[in-house]
C-alpha cells in the first residue's frame, strides 16, 4: 500500500480487535481439548551446551558497543498448552516478553543513562555468545554443517554454518521455531486468503481486501517475479534462489518435526487446521512463491511511496471552485508543501536532488468531472457474513497516510570517542508476535546480526556486520502514478495505444466457517480486480464527459522479489567494506527507503527506490492520460520496467556532520508523495536535539539515546506550535477565569518540557495530565475554527482527506490508529504554525498565500483561540478519551498506551507511550577491518 493512500492495513492491525484475534475462545473450548492440550508436549528444549560447544565470536569490531532491542520477545511460537495457560493465568512462554520490560523502562530511565547502563535497556548485540551465556545448541534435522545456539538472556538464535546451504537451512529452521504461525498468517495475507485460513472476522476480511487490491497476483505472477530476479542478477540472483530454497527446506523441516512431535503453534488447533486429540490435519509446507507473497505485504506496508492522485485532483478542483483557477491553484500548492523552504531535511548541506517537482508547463492531466469518481468494487457474490469492510476498502476517496522509523547518526568528528555513533531503527508497530525477529547469521559469505521480517529472514535486513551497521526509515517518494484509461466497447475494455483492449480479470474466492479462535458465522465472497497494462483499476469516473478507469501503476509491481539482491549484499562482508559499497548495495533495493550507515570512521546515507523518469510536463501529483506521450520513459508493459533516475540523482551523502530522519523530507527539491513536509514535522524533534549535541561536541552513545528518548516523549504540538499560540493569547490580558486557568496549565506543562510522561514509572498517570487533556481536546477544535471559515466546508474537508488534522497518541481517528506508538507524523502543525506566525507579523517562508485565523487579524485570531480553548477546557477526560475495548473512558494513560497487537494466542500488557523505533540499534564501532 502506498504511503499516500489509505493506511488501513496498519490500522486494521493496530486497532482494538485487530486480526486475527482470539477473543473469548476459552468460552467455546471444550474441557476435553483443554485437558488434552495441557497434557500435550511443549516445544522440546535443545540440550544445554558445554563450554566447548559455544559459538565463537566472528570478526567483531564493535568492542562491546553494539546494542539492540526488539519487544516483546524473541519467542513468537506457543503450543496450545502455552496459549491456554497464558489466557487463563497470564503466564508467558520463555523469551516471549523478556525484551518488553527493558524497552518500556527507557521512558523513565533515560535521564540517568550512561554508556555503562545502555544495556540495561538494550541487548548486547556483539557477535557470538559467551560460554556462560549459552542456553542451548541444536543441530537442526541432525545436520552437521550448521548449529543454532541460543543465549540465556533473550533466546536469540545465533546460526553458524560451514556450508552456505547448511547456514540458510539453519536460518529457516530457527525462523520457524520463532515465528511459524505469523509467517503462515502473512503468506495468506499476501495471497488474499486470510479469511479462509484464519477465519472471517471483519478485521481479517478488511486486511485481505486491502492488500489484495494493491497486489492481485496469481501463482504464475509470483513465479514470474522469482524467475525475473534470478535471470537479471547473474551469480547473485542464482545464489539468492539457492539461499531461498535452503531457507525453505529449513522451515519445512521444522514443520515436519513440530508436527510429528506435536509442539507446533497452538493456533493451528484453534483455527481448525490441526486436531488436538488425534493430531489430524496438515500444516502446509512453504514454497518459494510464498516468499514473494510475503514480500508484497511488507513492501506495501513500509516501502511503497505514492498514489493518492485522485484525492489530490479532488482537492485541487475544490480549491479552484472556491477561489478561481489561478488563486485556487496557488493555495493548493501552498498547502501541498512540495518543497517547503522551512522543512527539516536529512541531507542538510545544501545539495539539491530534483524529483517530482511541479512542471513549468504541465501536460496530460486527466482531472475527473466533479462528482463522477466512484471506487471500483472489490467484493462480489458475498454470502453470510462476507462483505466489503468499510474500514479497509472504503468507498470514500480518503487519503490518510502513515510512515515509520527514525535515525540519529553523528559523525566521529563530534563524538567523544572519535568514532561515529548511531541510534536507529524501523518503527514497524507493536505486535505479538512481532513482525520482525532477531538473529545472528555466520556462514560462507554471510556475517550479520539484526532484525528481519518473519518469513523473509534468509538475510538480516536491518542490523550490523563485522565492522558496520545499517538501518532504514520509510521515505515515501513517489513511485506510484495514476493513469486514466479511456473505456471502449464496455466497462472492461480500454484503449491501449489506440487499440481497444480487454482488461484482465483476476479473482480470489474465499469462504470460512466458525472456529474456536474465530466464531464469525460462515460466509464467503469473491474478490475481483480488473488489471490493465497501466495497473489495476482503482476508481471509475468521467473526464470531460468521457468514461475512464483510474489505474494505479507502481514501479515495484511485479518486482516484489528484486530487493533480495540488496539485502544479500548487506550481509556479505566481502561486499560491504565502506560507505560507497554500502550505497551500492542499497541501490539494489527497489522499495522506497532511507538507508543509513555507520562504521568506525564513516557515516553515509542513501535513498532507495525505482524512481521512474516521467514524460516531460507530467505532474506526478495528478492522474495522467494513459497515452504514449505521458507514459514513463522507456516503459515496457510486459515486464513493468522503465527508465529510472540514476543513483546520483537520489539523495545521498557521505560523512555529513549528522543525519536525522523521522520520515521527513530527504533533501532540497526532492518531493515526497505525502503531504505534511512543512515547517513543523516530527523530524524537528530529532534535528533540534542532535544539532545542539553536535554543536557542543563529545557525543556519546548515551547522550544520543537520551536525545532520541526525549523526542519519543515529546508532544510535537506543545514543543513547536503551542508557544506561538500563547503569544497570540498573550497579546492582551486573559480575563476569563476558565481560559486563564487553561493557559496557566499549558504554560506550566510547556515549562516542564511539554512531554507526555508518567508521574513515576508504573504510575499509569501523566504529569501535567490536565494540560495534556486540554491540548488533546483543543487541537482539532482550533484547527477547524481557524481554517474552515476561510476555506469553506468543501475545501476544508478535501484537504483533511489529503492530510489528517491530528495524530496524537490517543487519536484513534488518526492515520495510524490507537495504541500504535507512532504519532505526530501527519497533522496540520505546519499550517497552524505558518498561519499563526503570519498573524503575529513574523517572517514566514513558504506561507499559505492568505491568512486564515480570525480573518487575518490578531484580535480576531485571539478570539478564535480563546473560544476554542474554553470549549476544550470544559471537556471531561471521558469526552476526550472515550474508551475502547482495552481502556475505560477517561483513562488518559491507557488511551495513549502501546499495545502489542495479538497476531496469535499470546497476550501482553500495555506499556507507557513512546514514539520510537520498534527495533532499535545503538552502535559505535571502535575499529575497522
Amino acid at each position: 500500500m502506498p504511503r499516500r493512500t489509505s493506511p488501513t492495513p496498519l490500522v486494521r492491525l493496530r486497532t482494538p480487535g485487530g486480526f486475527p484475534g482470539f477473543p473469548g475462545f476459552l468460552k467455546t473450548a471444550s474441557v476435553c481439548a483443554l485437558v488434552a492440550a495441557l497434557l500435550s508436549p511443549f516445544a522440546p528444549t535443545a540440550r544445554p551446551a558445554s563450554a566447548a560447544e559455544q559459538i565463537t565470536a566472528a570478526d567483531d569490531h564493535c568492542g562491546g558497543q553494539c546494542s539492540d532491542i526488539l519487544p516483546p520477545g524473541q519467542n513468537g511460537n506457543a503450543t496450545l498448552a502455552q496459549i491456554l495457560l497464558n489466557q487463563i493465568f497470564g503466564t508467558q512462554p520463555e523469551h516471549a516478553e523478556d525484551q518488553l520490560g527493558p524497552y518500556a523502562n527507557l521512558a523513565k530511565g533515560y535521564p540517568a543513562l550512561t554508556n555503562a547502563t545502555v544495556n540495561t535497556f538494550f541487548n548486547d548485540a556483539s557477535f557470538g555468545v559467551p560460554a556462560d551465556q549459552v542456553a542451548s545448541t541444536l543441530k537442526p534435522a541432525g545436520r552437521t554443517d550448521v548449529t543454532i545456539v541460543r543465549d540465556k538472556k533473550t533466546g536469540v538464535p545465533h546460526i553458524t554454518g560451514t556450508t552456505r546451504y547448511g547456514t540458510e537451512f539453519g536460518v529457516g529452521y530457527a525462523a520457524a521455531q520463532d515465528r511459524l504461525w505469523l509467517m503462515d498468517v502473512f503468506r495468506h495475507v499476501g495471497r488474499g486468503q486470510l479469511t479462509a485460513f484464519a477465519g472471517g472476522d471483519p478485521s481479517n476480511q478488511g486486511l485481505e481486501q486491502q492488500f489484495w487490491r494493491n497486489a492481485p497476483y496469481t501463482e504464475a505472477d509470483l513465479q514470474a517475479q522469482i524467475d525475473n530476479a534470478v535471470a537479471t542478477n547473474g551469480e547473485r540472483g542464482r545464489q539468492a534462489l539457492a539461499d531461498a530454497n535452503a531457507y525453505l527446506d529449513g522451515i519445512n523441516a521444522y514443520i515436519d518435526a513440530s508436527d510429528s512431535g506435536r509442539y507446533f503453534p497452538g493456533e493451528y488447533v484453534l483455527t481448525g487446521h490441526k486436531d488436538s486429540i488425534t493430531n489430524a490435519g496438515t500444516i502446509e509446507h512453504f514454497k518459494v512463491t510464498d516468499l514473494v507473497a510475503l514480500g508484497s505485504v511488507i513492501g506495501a506496508l513500509f516501502g511503497s511511496g505514492g498514489g493518492g492522485e485522485v484525492d489530490n485532483a479532488l482537492s485541487l478542483l475544490a480549491a479552484q471552485e472556491k477561489y478561481g483557477v489561478v488563486e485556487g491553484t496557488a493555495l493548493w500548492e501552498a498547502f501541498r508543501e512540495r518543497n517547503d523552504p522551512e522543512a527539516v531535511l536529512t541531507v542538510h548541506d545544501g545539495q539539491s536532488f530534483p524529483y517530482a517537482g511541479k512542471p513549468a508547463d504541465p501536460q496530460g492531466a486527466a482531472l475527473p468531472d466533479p462528482g463522477s469518481v466512484v471506487r471500483e468494487p472489490l467484493i462480489h457474490d458475498a454470502t453470510g457474513t462476507g462483505g466489503p469492510q468499510a474500514g479497509a476498502a472504503s468507498a470514500a476517496v480518503g487519503s490518510a497516510k502513515r510512515g515509520m522509523s527514525n535515525a540519529l547518526v553523528v559523525s566521529g568528528r563530534s563524538t567523544a570517542g572519535g568514532h561515529p555513533v548511531a541510534v536507529f531503527g524501523p518503527q514497524t508497530g507493536y505486535f505479538a508476535p512481532q513482525l520482525l525477529m532477531l538473529q545472528e547469521i555466520q556462514g560462507p559469505g554471510l556475517s550479520a546480526r539484526g532484525a528481519s521480517f518473519a518469513g523473509l529472514s534468509m538475510y538480516v535486513e536491518l542490523g550490523r556486520g563485522q565492522d558496520y551497521a545499517w538501518s532504514a526509515t520509510t521515505s515515501g517518494q513517489d513511485i506510484i502514478d495514476t493513469y486514466a484509461v479511456e473505456l471502449c466497447q464496455d466497462d472492461h475494455h480500454y484503449l491501449y495505444r489506440g487499440t481497444c483492449t480487454a482488461m484482465e480479470k483476476v479473482e480470489q474466492k474465499n469462504s470460512w466457517k466458525p472456529t474456536t479462535a474465530d466464531g464469525t458465522a460462515a460466509g464467503s465472497y469473491t474478490m475481483r480486480v480488473w488489471r490493465t497494462k497501466y495497473g489495476p483499476v482503482e476508481y471509475r469516473a468521467t473526464v470531460g464527459g468521457k468514461k475512464v478507469a483510474y489505474t494505479t501503476l507502481r514501479s515495484s509491481f511485479m518486482h516484489e522479489a528484486d530487493s533480495i539482491i540488496g539485502f544479500q549484499m548487506l550481509n556479505d562482508p566481502d561486499h560491504v567494506k565502506g560507505p560507497e559499497s554500502f550505497q551500492t548495495a542499497v541501490q539494489h533495493i527497489n522499495y522506497t527507503f532511507n538507508w543509513f550507515y555507520a562504521d568506525a570512521t564513516h557515516t553515509a546515507y542513501y535513498n532507495s527506490g525505482d524512481n521512474p523518469v516521467r514524460a516531460p510536463g507530467v505532474d506526478s501529483e495528478f492522474p495522467a492520460w494513459a497515452r504514449p506521450a505521458y507514459e514513463w520513459r522507456d516503459w515496457v508493459p510486459a515486464t513493468n520496467t522503465a527508465r529510472y533516475t540514476p543513483p546520483s540523482a537520489h539523495p545521498n551523502s557521505v560523512d555529513q556532520d549528522y543525519y536525522v530522519s523521522w520520515n521527513n523530507k530527504q533533501a532540497l527539491d526532492y518531493s515526497t508523495a505525502s503531504w505534511g513536509d512543512g515547517s513543523v514535522h516530527r523530524g524537528n524533534l530529532l534535528d533540534d536535539r542532535v544539532k545542539k549535541l553536535v554543536a557542543a561536541g563529545g557525543v556519546t552513545r548515551a547522550s544520543l539515546v537520551k536525545a532520541m528518548a526525549e523526542a519519543a516523549l515529546a508532544d510535537l504540538r506543545a514543543e513547536n506550535v503551542l508557544p506561538d499560540l500563547l503569544k497570540v493569547i498573550d497579546s492582551a490580558p486573559v480575563t476569563d477565569s476558565t481560559a486563564a486557568a487553561a493557559v496557566g496549565k499549558l504554560r506550566t506543562w510547556l515549562a516542564a518540557g511539554g512531554r507526555r510522561t508518567e508521574t513515576a514509572a508504573g504510575s499509569k498517570k501523566y504529569a501535567d495530565s490536565d494540560a495534556i487533556r486540554i491540548l488533546d481536546a483543543w487541537w482539532p477544535l482550533l484547527v477547524k475554527a481557524e481554517f474552515e471559515p476561510g476555506l469553506g466546508t468543501g475545501l476544508y474537508t478535501a484537504f483533511t482527506r489529503n492530510l489528517p488534522v491530528d495524530e496524537s497518541p490517543s487519536a484513534a481517528h488518526g492515520p495510524t490508529g490507537a495504541h500504535a506508538g507512532s504519532a505526530f507524523q501527519f497533522g496540520w502543525w505546519s499550517y497552524v504554525d505558518k498561519d499563526i506566525r503570519a498573524v503575529l507579523g513574523e517572517p514566514v517562508r513558504g506561507g499559505l498565500t492568505r491568512t486564515f485565523c480570525g480573518g487575518g487579524t490578531l484580535t480576531g485570531c485571539r478570539d478564535v483561540l480563546l473560544t476554542t480553548l474554553k470549549e476544550a477546557a470544559g471537556k471531561t477526560a471521558a469526552q476526550v478519551y472515550p474508551g475502547d475495548t482495552l481502556c475505560a473512558a477517561g483513562d488518559q494513560w491507557c488511551a495513549d498506551s502501546i499495545v502489542q497487537r495479538t497476531l496469535g494466542g499470546i497476550k501482553h500488557g500495555n506499556i507507557s507511550w513512546q514514539n520510537r523505533p520498534t527495533y532499535q540499534q545503538v552502535v559505535e564501532f571502535t575499529s575497522h577491518r
